[in-house]
């Protein structure tokens, strides 16, 4: 994978560290959890999985005991004393509450993250993507928890956003920077990036499988443009705003954008499959920005990464800096070519294999 931290220092904050991960059994959560278990950014005493489905947990659980990778030694060993796994819900602040009990860092993952469900669904989006976040910071305040730090996983679609699955993860990023003032005690962060190639709902997995099988490939419209990164990349971006990212801030990571035609060119390869354009989706926007306009002038430049400085004023540090942008972060802007696609994809080719056969 990339090195998304050269010329940043990685440290070992999360040795000895007791973490929850709500929403864990997601594509970015089990991930995050399998880097966890590296021990590369430090070997944690406990990690909790926190997610409403129990199906996906046994799974996890089975497939966590019997891979065969690096982190064999750590699993076989020390799995009832390290990974752990809890039933509840994020709309649930009681048991919310008792998950966070003793816990030093939380990675809040837990989502409604389907465009269309949002749309058609939109006060469950509401109840599990705002509530869920003030159930966080408010469980941390008003029981004093000695919570170090709070990630929370955001995405492109909360800038500027036009629908509800966007709208509830920009009121989410602002509830937990809010939560920076009544918590003092605790680093409140956020992470927002793009589609993730290998996740549940990307496109990349459907247009491998159509390849596949020879079917024709649907994309909503020509137009159609996203950011694309791996899962790995994702995870490396949770793990800067760790080592490096300060109260109320929001770690944007630099990466490709593309035009969705020439994404599913780049996945057919040498086949000559067609394309069928089947329209945008209930609330589906066109391009995707990760940088607006009115967030450029409190965004500065650190690494592989843009951090947007807290909107609220009592959240700065008070030091000055030349902003890092002056117009938007665009997906409509230096799309990749249909070569450098194929290169994306093949470093992701694990992921993506990885995902579908658990689908």
């Amino acid at each position: 994978r990339p090195n998304a931290l050269r010329n940043m220092a990685k440290t070992k904050n999360l040795e000895g560290k007791r973490i929850l991960v709500t929403g864990g059994t997601g594509s970015l959560g089990q991930t995050l959890v399998r880097r966890l278990l590296t021990g590369e950014m430090g070997m944690p005493s406990k990690i909790t999985v926190f997610s409403r489905d129990e199906a996906k947990q046994h799974y996890m659980r089975l497939e966590f005991l019997h891979r065969t990778t690096a982190t064999d030694d750590v699993i076989y060993k020390n799995t009832e004393e390290i990974l752990n796994f809890r039933i509840g819900d994020v709309r649930d602040y009681a048991a919310l509450t008792a998950a966070l009990r003793d816990v030093d860092i939380v990675f809040h993952a837990a989502a409604l993250k389907q465009v269309p469900s949002c749309e058609y669904f939109p006060f469950e989006a509401v109840l599990t993507n705002i509530y869920g976040a003030n159930n966080l910071a408010r469980s941390i305040k008003e029981n004093n928890f000695r919570v170090e730090t709070v990630v929370g996983i955001s995405t492109d679609k909360a800038c500027k956003p036009i629908n509800v699955m966007g709208m509830t993860k920009a009121l989410q990023e602002r509830v937990l920077i809010e939560a920076n003032r009544e918590c003092p005690t605790t680093r409140f962060m956020c992470v927002r990036y793009g589609n993730v190639i290998a996740s549940r709902g990307s496109i990349v997995p459907l247009f491998v499988e159509q390849a596949q099988n020879n079917k024709p490939l649907t994309v909503t419209m020509p137009e159609m443009t996203r950011f694309l990164l791996t899962l790995n990349r994702a995870v490396d971006t949770v793990f800067a705003v760790i080592d490096h990212g300060g109260p109320g801030e929001t770690f944007v990571p630099k990466v490709a954008s593309a035009n969705i035609t020439d994404l599913a060119k780049a996945v057919m390869g040498e086949k000559d499959l067609p394309i069928v354009y089947t329209g945008i989706r209930p609330g589906e926007k066109i391009h995707e920005i990760m940088v607006s306009e009115e967030e450029c002038f409190r965004t500065k430049e650190l690494g592989e990464y843009y951090v947007i400085v807290p909107v609220l004023p009592e959240l700065r540090d008070g030091n000055t800096f030349e902003p890092a942008l002056s117009k938007e972060y665009s997906s409509n802007d230096n799309n990749i070519s249909i070569e450098s696609l194929r290169e994306l994809i093949g470093s992701a080719s694990m992921e993506i294999k990885q995902f579908l056969s658990q689908t």
